[in-house]
């Protein structure tokens, strides 16, 4: 099942960019469609141009955004970047002014400035993410010319695979008021009321997220685990090298180091290892009795406490950090540090509250270093990975 890990990973397999991957996952179309149809309940899209995986969330999560994205404007001009498309063919050429034009006169609101740099440097991010994507090609020409002021020109090529960026939906989008309508809609093209939506729950919750929580979801979800868990495990197990584990209240796809199915943690950065000892903290707190797990082994701490925690982290352990992270001042570090427990679901934090929710998944996995070691050698990790995105 490598290809069906390869379009679990990617967006999309583009025929344009890599002739022989596409040929091969198209060769094994029929096993990868029944699994994604009966398992998941996901589309696969296949045509002359590319191959797709339609990826959709049983529970969407803040790491599923475009992580290169920081603002609601960067979302809007790539919305307007796939209009403005949708009118054209593929290998139809354009220039970037033409764009901008498009935008200014549809963008909601109007009044968008191009003489102003932070525009013209969100604008350029879009566009950048959509070459990288696939979906345009730079002809002639450099962004940079644009950056430096309004009237520089790029010539672009469209793809064609701008229309199957975007899902299709059944139901005009423009009557929904909150997140929640996606959900509660067709979206899904299934009753929910039927086992088979509990189905492909489960398996999207494990496959897409880095971990299932019964307080998160349908309630009915851990009842399937229940009753069929070890059905799925050995299903999961047997077409990817990966491991599932199910607990009372939560449940994890550990992925082997053959696994490729996307982002994974640990990384192999220096921020993961940061987050390994962080987990490796918790768990001695939780075994000298500091921290007391409640239901469904989440443990509930104040902000200040978890706080503490981090700095301790860079005190014991800092030296064998990087450089950026030994020297970086300590609220900084200790607000990294969480933002990027936060994205891998180790930590939740309610900030009207001023606590700090300890997820099971935490638990999962430690960091330490070898007995005999020197500044510069690397830190161990568990051999396992979790699964990512």
């Amino acid at each position: 099942m490598k290809e069906l890990e390869t379009l679990l990973a990617r967006r999309w397999v583009l025929k344009a960019e890599d002739r022989e991957l596409y040929y091969r996952i198209r060769d094994s179309i029929g096993e990868i469609r029944k699994f994604a149809t009966e398992k998941m309940g996901c589309q696969v899209i296949e045509n002359a141009l590319l191959v797709k995986l339609e990826k959709i969330p049983a529970l969407a999560e803040s790491f599923m955004g475009i992580e290169d994205f920081h603002t609601k404007e960067e979302y809007a001009y790539l919305c307007m970047l796939l209009m403005f498309l949708e009118d054209r063919d593929a290998q139809e050429q354009f220039i970037l002014s033409q764009l901008t034009e498009y935008i200014e006169a549809n963008m909601p609101g109007g009044g968008i400035d191009w003489t102003l740099y932070v525009s013209r440097r969100k604008l350029v991010k879009v566009l950048r993410y959509a070459v990288g994507q696939g979906i345009l090609k730079v002809t002639d020409g450099s962004d940079d010319t644009f950056m430096d002021q309004a009237g520089g020109e790029v010539l672009y090529e469209n793809t064609g695979a701008s229309r199957y960026f975007m899902r299709n939906f059944s139901r005009d989008i423009m009557e929904y008021t909150k997140p929640e309508d996606f959900q509660e809609s067709d979206w899904f093209s299934i009753d929910e009321d039927r086992g088979i939506a509990r189905r492909h729950r489960v398996y999207k919750r494990l496959l897409f997220s880095v971990g299932m929580y019964r307080e998160e979801g349908a309630e009915e979800d851990f009842e399937y685990l229940k009753y069929y868990g070890r059905r799925l495990a050995d299903d999961l197990e047997q077409s990817f090298p990966c491991r599932v584990h199910i607990h009372r209240g939560s449940a994890f796809l550990m992925q082997g180091e053959e696994c490729r199915m996307g982002e994974v943690f640990p990384g192999s950065t220096g921020m993961s290892d940061i987050q390994l000892f962080c987990c490796r903290e918790i768990r001695k707190k939780v075994k000298d009795g500091s921290w007391k797990p409640g239901k469904d082994d989440i443990i509930v701490v104040q902000s200040l406490e978890f706080e503490r925690m981090v700095r301790q982290v860079k005190e014991v352990y800092g030296e064998g950090f990087n450089k950026g992270y030994r020297e970086m001042p300590e609220g900084e570090f200790v607000r990294e540090v969480e933002e990027q427990m936060e994205r891998w679901i180790l930590i939740r934090k309610d900030r009207r509250e001023q606590t700090v929710k300890i997820y099971p998944s935490a638990g999962k996995l430690t960091g330490r270093y070898p007995t005999d070691y020197k500044i510069k050698e690397k830190n161990t990790k568990d051999e396992q990975q979790m699964a990512g995105k």
